[in-house]
């Protein structure tokens, strides 16, 4: 019996040491990954864990502002109410949209837009489902919140343009970052839910340098997502300041001048420096509408609207420049040595070439004409004869040496650079050879010729300003003076009595009572200008219309009527500012074109844009949003 009792109790104390030993093993294994846990991997799960706490947002920087030479604002930024959605922190993407539709109506161009901003960004990256929004909508908004899971509210910046219409052209416009974007540019801030970039102007030229860098807040979360509270915040820096050429005052007048006609351009720049101080493009549209979101509806009429509102046409504009192309004609001919200022043509009405005949737009002629009678009368048989004396490609070669048949490198996207026909591009493109009739049309601005007004605008720059060359810009260089230093003083080789007699009969075309532009002169003492008409036609006029006399301007459909041109420049006695004129089937150029020109530099002068002082630059800012703010050209 005592062997039994031993027995049972060497077997008790066995099992009571090896359940002993397996807690104690179990607790130290605990002990022991307790232990790694909180001292060894401390710094990895601490990390880990406030990953999940915080979040981090990216911020938008305040964009920068432009202003024009006086330092006018042109575009700033206001105060935007959005509402966001996080797509990782919401169950369901639809039922919360159906929601939140409840409060803020949603089209269905507005749905397809959020949904594929969620498709093309990352599912941490916000996305902006409204913005613009009202008070009482932002007040009914916040009390449904704590039901939305990843949504929340955010008060961003959006673009405004105070003057947006007579800017448009010239500023642009803003967007949302598309797919192409992202892949094009790595910028991080790209992906920040609600960004803006450049799309046109120079909004897209200059963007980067708008742009600024991206900044960051850090957000306490919950476990199902919902903020808490900011923890930390580091702002953006805001893009660079720009500051252009451009008077605010003298674009508003050029813009609302130009509002006479159906579609029309013009550009006023400095001759010596290339500062472009006006550039105006008739039908402009409101860039405005842009930055908040245009409707499909809109989009389409500007679209598909005959003048063509969305086309820059003083940059993007091709144009036959007629007459006044003849001051490259004259040019070449005595820079050739065919003739001197002196040289002579009697002009009967028309020349024959082979068997064809050319017609001057005066029936009966000019009679005996020297080079300035020529181009103040604007004679088309003189220079049909210096045409058809040098051959194309000496006219070729001096169109290209004034800036034609090339982009003038303006701060601008979308700039065409024309075209100045030879023998070679015809035979490339037209696979024919080069005709005498060819050299003829050309010779008078007719023709396969094409130009922008800014081109015509720069040629008589380098005309007027001592023959040296000229780049237009907007972008102003000199904080100290109204006028940017000189941009390039490289001499294009004139000969002055050749720039003599080229200016002599532009002055005399508005300036001579036989000028072609006399009905339009300045008759103010000190302000008088120079210049030269053109009439291009945009079809070629058959000879049955001749022989009826069925060849009225007014008389065609309005796309068919010929252009009317202008190019000038004032003050005659010191050329300061040169300007082209573009009315798109507006008839004559001295009576349509001519008149604006006119009324356009006599603002200039009055303004004097060239001799004021500069005010300081302003550095950018958020301006806070107005109800009912007016919007001016």
């Amino acid at each position: 019996m005592r062997d039994f009792d031993s027995e049972r109790q060497r077997l008790f104390t066995r099992r009571t040491l090896l359940l002993g030993g397996l807690q104690a093993a179990f607790f130290g294994g605990l002990v022991s990954r307790m232990y790694y846990l909180q001292v060894t991997q401390s710094v990895k799960y601490t990390t880990q864990a406030d990953e999940n706490r915080i979040s981090v947002r990216l911020l938008a920087p305040p964009r920068g502002l432009i202003l024009d030479r006086m330092g006018l604002k042109l575009a700033i930024n206001e105060q935007n109410f959005r509402l966001l959605l996080t797509p990782e922190q919401t169950p369901s993407i639809e039922n919360t949209l159906t929601n939140l539709s409840k409060l803020i109506p949603f089209s269905e161009s507005a749905l397809k837009r959020i949904h594929q901003e969620i498709k093309n960004n990352r599912p941490f990256n916000p996305v902006t489902l409204a913005e613009n929004l009202s008070w009482d909508q932002v007040a009914a908004l916040q009390l449904r919140l704590p039901e939305l899971e990843g949504v929340s509210m955010d008060v961003g910046q959006i673009r405004y343009y105070p003057f947006a219409q007579a800017t448009a052209h010239i500023l642009g416009y803003v967007g949302a970052v598309s797919k192409k974007d992202l892949e094009d540019d790595d910028d991080p801030l790209l992906s920040v839910s609600g960004l803006q970039i450049g799309k046109s102007g120079i909004e897209k030229t200059q963007d980067k340098t708008l742009r600024g860098r991206v900044g960051a807040a850090n957000m306490e979360v919950n476990a199902y997502g919902r903020v808490i509270r900011e923890i930390q915040r580091q702002e953006g820096v805001p893009g660079n300041t720009l500051n252009l050429t451009l008077d605010i005052d003298l674009q508003k007048y050029a813009q609302q001048r130009l509002m006479t006609e159906r579609s029309a351009a013009c550009v006023v720049m400095d001759v010596h420096t290339g500062a472009i101080y006006a550039l105006a493009s008739h039908p402009t549209f409101d860039s405005n509408t842009f930055s908040h979101g245009i409707t499909q509806t809109l989009w389409d009429s500007l679209r598909n609207d005959e003048a063509a509102p969305l086309t820059n046409k003083v940059i993007a504009g091709l144009y036959s420049p007629g007459s006044t192309f003849k001051m490259v004609t004259a040019m070449a001919a005595l820079s050739t040595g065919h003739i001197t200022p002196a040289h002579t043509v009697p002009c009967m009405g028309a020349m024959k070439l082979g068997g064809h005949t050319f017609h001057c737009w005066k029936h009966g002629g000019h009679g005996s004409l020297d080079l300035v009678g020529a181009l103040r009368e604007s004679c088309d048989v003189y220079f049909y004869d210096l045409g058809n004396k040098i051959g194309i490609d000496p006219i070729a070669d001096m169109a290209r040496t004034l800036g034609l048949g090339k982009e003038t490198g303006l701060n601008l996207p979308s700039e065409k650079k024309g075209l100045v026909p030879d023998r070679e591009w015809k035979e490339k493109v037209r696979k024919e050879r080069w005709q005498g009739g060819d050299t003829l049309n050309i010779a008078i601005g007719q023709g396969d010729l094409q130009t922008t007004p800014l081109q015509l605008a720069a040629m008589v720059a380098r005309l007027v300003n001592g023959g040296h060359d000229v780049t237009p810009t907007l972008l102003r260089t000199n904080t100290q003076t109204r006028s940017p230093p000189l941009t390039n003083e490289k001499s294009l080789g004139f000969d002055e009595e050749y720039l003599s007699a080229i200016i002599a009969g532009m002055n005399s075309v508005c300036n001579d009572k036989h000028g072609t532009a006399y009905s339009a002169r300045i008759t103010t003492n000190g302000q008088e200008m120079g210049g030269k008409t053109g009439t291009s036609q945009v079809r070629r006029i058959s000879m049955a219309e001749r022989a009826s006399g069925i060849i009225r301007n007014e008389d065609r459909e309005w796309r068919l009527r010929d252009n009317a041109l202008f190019v000038g420049y004032a003050p005659t006695h010191s050329p300061r500012y040169a300007v082209a004129v573009i009315v798109e089937h507006g008839g004559g150029g001295s009576k349509i074109a001519a008149p604006i020109a006119r009324d356009i530099l006599i603002e200039a002068q009055r303004l004097n844009p060239a001799e004021v002082a500069l005010s300081p630059l302003p550095a950018a800012e958020l301006i806070p949003s107005e109800k009912n703010k007016k919007r001016v050209l």
